[in-house]
């Protein structure tokens, strides 16, 4: 018997998303377990996967158009069936067709009784740009997008090969670079227009923006710093990495020293809600990683009882996948705590937005060689500068504090926390 697919709530609490891909077509057979279609989140692609053995009989969203969560994505046919009252079957669910026809599927691709029509939800156009030149509209695949920004082609130059002339990474691919078109409109003598271009939002951009901003505007943040000697850690580093069969960061060390803090003092392992406060029974750390879309933060589950080995390689498959925007809903929500590290880049000392609803986060800074004094004495010594943003309604100052002296401690002491 057919029945309609719907869109599936891929992240918490999302109430649209939009279909990157389908990876079957119209009639073609699909087994429990097959992955249907490719659709783009506020943060990654996920896979949507069949519950169970059917023919894709219908496809009601095209790629790119944005639906509410629950709206139909198309119909399923049981294996056999041919003759499906597909209005009959939207009308029963509540749902409408539109007038405007989708782009035919070709030739065998789809039962000849079933007409190739969208649901009728307005699009929420998440993909497309204003040429600078033209003023047309170009639509076109995040993915793309992303590719050209990288090669340096202009979008408004290509051609899209996909529905409705929507671009697609093939045809990305094969352009080749074109230089920035200049503005042509000739400016008053009195200013000079600079020319630009503009590049649409991903969805992982605008809810970044929306959710640092509300973080900043609504969390207390309140701020404190600290410098850790870095000897011990770098000489043990060092020590492990000459046999480890894959090599230690020290960022490595960094996320087991949070995660055993929180455990020795849980009353910082905490998020703030309006009714009560949360208190988790494990270290869960987020690791922020950098995008081409914009960053993300997957999480080291229970990060506490792993060896530094373990941490290691989760960070590496979870930080891959996340630029390959790969990673599952449950990969890169939740989390007690955040941490940022700026190390790499060079910089000494920065301040982080709190992750919401998380109550702290800890930014990073590179391990530098400066003046220290021992016993009386001016040496060189290696410092690492900390700053732990935290959210006054869940933390008090002097328990940010102390927890502090403990990651500090750890640090300074690495073997205390591998024992």
């Amino acid at each position: 018997m057919a029945k309609l697919l719907h869109m599936p709530e891929v992240s918490a609490n999302a109430t649209h998303a939009a279909i990157q891909n389908w990876v079957k077509k119209e009639g073609e057979t699909i087994s429990a377990g097959d992955c249907i279609a490719e659709i783009e989140t506020e943060k990654a692609l996920v896979e949507l996967a069949a519950e169970e053995d059917a023919v894709l009989g219908k496809i009601l969203v095209q790629p790119g158009q944005e639906v509410e969560v629950g709206s139909p994505i198309g119909v399923l046919f049981a294996k056999g069936e041919t003759n499906v009252d597909i209005d009959a079957l939207l009308a029963k669910a509540g749902a409408t067709q539109s007038a405007a026809p989708a782009p035919q599927p070709a030739a065998g691709d789809s039962p000849s009784n079933v007409e190739a029509t969208p649901v009728s939800v307005p699009p929420k156009v998440e993909h497309e740009a204003k040429a600078t030149t033209t003023g047309r509209r170009i639509f076109a695949s995040p993915l793309a997008r992303r590719i050209a920004m990288e090669k340096g082609i202009d979008l408004a130059s290509l051609k899209g090969s996909g529905p409705n002339g929507r671009i697609l990474k093939a045809d990305v691919e094969s352009a080749k670079p074109v230089a920035a078109q200049q503005a042509s409109t000739a400016a008053p003598a009195s200013s000079i227009s600079a020319s630009f271009d503009e590049i649409p939002h991903s969805g992982m951009r605008k809810t970044i923006a929306k959710r640092l901003a509300e973080s900043k505007a609504t969390v207390p943040h309140f701020y404190l710093s600290v410098e850790c000697r870095m000897e011990k850690l770098l000489a043990l580093r060092q020590q492990v990495n000459e046999t480890a069969p894959k090599k230690i960061s020290i960022n490595d060390f960094i996320v087991k020293a949070v995660a055993v803090a929180l455990k020795q003092l849980p009353a910082m392992n905490v998020s703030w809600t309006d009714t009560a406060m949360r208190h988790y029974h494990q270290a869960d750390v987020c690791v922020a990683v950098s995008t081409d879309s914009g960053l993300i933060t997957p999480v080291v589950r229970a990060a506490d009882s792993k060896a530094l080995s373990q941490i290691s390689a989760d960070v590496v498959e979870l930080a891959g996948r996340a630029r390959e925007g790969k990673l599952k809903p449950e990969e890169y929500q939740g989390g007690s705590f955040t941490i940022s590290n700026l190390g790499m880049f060079g910089v000494a000392e920065f301040s982080a937005i709190i992750n919401p609803p998380q109550a702290a986060i800890l930014a990073v800074g590179a391990t530098q060689q400066k003046p220290v004094v021992e016993g009386g004495e001016l040496k060189v010594g290696s410092v690492m500068k900390c700053v732990l943003s935290a959210d006054h309604r869940a933390v008090d100052g002097a328990l940010a504090a102390q927890w502090l002296e403990v990651f500090k401690r750890l640090i300074e002491n690495p073997l205390s926390m591998l024992i």
